[in-house]
């Protein structure tokens, strides 16, 4: 797996279960993965040399992210180095404009879009759509990073300036009037078998992933039913192998737009890792290694995943000892760490919490109390996510005096 980060990390804790030996390509010895793995080649995913070392005797590469120069990876697969997923599909979720067109031609429901050449082809996009703008790099960004959305002409003109300038390639879309955010999560093997998920809604703060509420409570069966499809189209007709998240928008009227691609394991889809029969680490394995894929059933009417992000002055209290806390509050928490030093709103774990099937007195009783189910098994996850990065209750528990 070339990267060694939290997603490389939880890849080879289900690597164990399947038998396999999981190699990881890291940059440092302190690197999540390279924590844990037992075998680790120490490089960069720019180096071509770096790569070969980390790919030689292995039975397929892939990725827990989409950085490696897409030149790299076809030079490896040229010298008969099998990756997954391919780049002739990869490059679809490292090229944002590569992959607007590549949609389009689909005919994918994707936003208005323009490839911004000139701080011209910005004021003619900005007329055209009312102002209604986001502008993108089209290679890297995440979380936030790398869009960019500009309140007046003047700041998306200056926004265009500065990147183009400074050498960054740019596409412009029309913003989208959303309602939510969802994420549609697909596997799909060498063989041509496709797997989906339940379809998902992430709730975004400070531009990244902070929870996600899986299923997404109200969609309708019909829309589930088209964004599962939606995935499973894309990912056989872009050739994918491996796991790929289709993040999409829902708008008011209930119609669903595709924001981006990601051919890996994603945020949206670690709530799998308690949540369903089969987890998306273990379903990449799989498909990557052209494994029958996994049962991906639900194993509770809900479950929410929240991320637990740095503190802006981290807590005196050691992450050990608040863990002993949660766990002796919340013992149904299922906390996954990632080895990662704080810093502020960087992701540095995630809990998971399983809602009680309906009809237990952990659940629901009728369907006029989902809503309350939903929301309340929300409030634990959130709960259990900022205790752990800041020490605090948000509902004033006090862990000593227990009041």
């Amino acid at each position: 797996m070339i990267g060694g980060g939290q997603l490389a990390r939880m890849t080879h804790q289900a690597a164990i279960a399947l038998g396999q030996s999981l190699r990881v390509l890291a940059e440092t010895p302190s690197d999540p993965a390279a924590q844990v793995c037992a075998d680790v080649v120490l490089g960069s995913h720019h180096n071509l040399d770096d790569l070969r070392r980390a790919a030689h005797g292995s039975h397929a590469v892939t990725f827990d992210h989409e950085g490696v120069p897409t030149e790299h990876l076809l030079a490896l697969q040229s010298e008969g180095v099998t990756v997954n997923p391919p780049p002739q599909a990869l490059v679809y979720a490292q090229d944002k404009l590569a992959m607007r067109r590549r949609l389009t031609q689909l005919g994918a429901p994707v936003p208005e879009f323009v490839e911004v050449t000139a701080v011209a082809d910005v004021e003619a996009f900005w007329a055209q759509v009312d102002g209604q703008v986001v502008l993108k790099a089209i290679r890297g960004g995440y979380d936030g990073r790398g869009v960019w959305l500009p309140r007046t002409l003047d700041e998306a003109l200056t926004v265009a300036a500065e990147q183009l300038d400074a050498g960054v390639p740019l596409l412009a879309e029309r913003r989208v009037a959303l309602a939510r955010e969802l994420s549609a999560m697909v596997a799909r093997s060498p063989f041509g078998q496709g797997a989906t998920w339940p379809v998902v809604e992430t709730v975004q703060r400070h531009g990244q992933c902070a929870v996600v509420i899986a299923p997404a409570p109200g969609l309708a069966d019909a829309a589930a039913g088209r964004a599962e499809a939606l995935a499973l189209e894309l990912s056989r007709e872009l050739g994918v192998v491996g796991v790929m998240a289709v993040e999409l928008f829902e708008t008011a009227d209930g119609e669903l737009i595709v924001n981006e691609l990601a051919m890996r394991p994603h945020n949206s889809g670690h709530w799998s890792m308690d949540g369903c029969v089969t987890s998306q680490f273990e379903q990449h394995l799989r498909a990557v290694l052209d494994y029958p894929l996994g049962d991906t059933a639900a194993r509770a009417p809900v479950t929410v995943m929240a991320n637990i992000l740095g503190a802006e002055v981290a807590p005196e209290m050691p992450l050990d000892e608040r863990l002993h806390h949660l766990m002796a509050r919340m013992p149904d928490a299922k906390v996954h760490l990632y080895g990662k030093d704080e810093r502020p709103d960087r992701k540095v774990g995630h809990v998971n919490i399983v809602g009680g099937p309906i009809g237990d007195p952990g659940g629901a009783s009728d369907g006029s109390a989902f809503a309350d189910y939903v929301a309340a098994v929300r409030e634990r996850a959130e709960r259990a996510a900022h205790w752990m990065a800041t020490a605090e209750w948000t509902d004033g528990w006090n862990e000593h005096g227990m009041e």
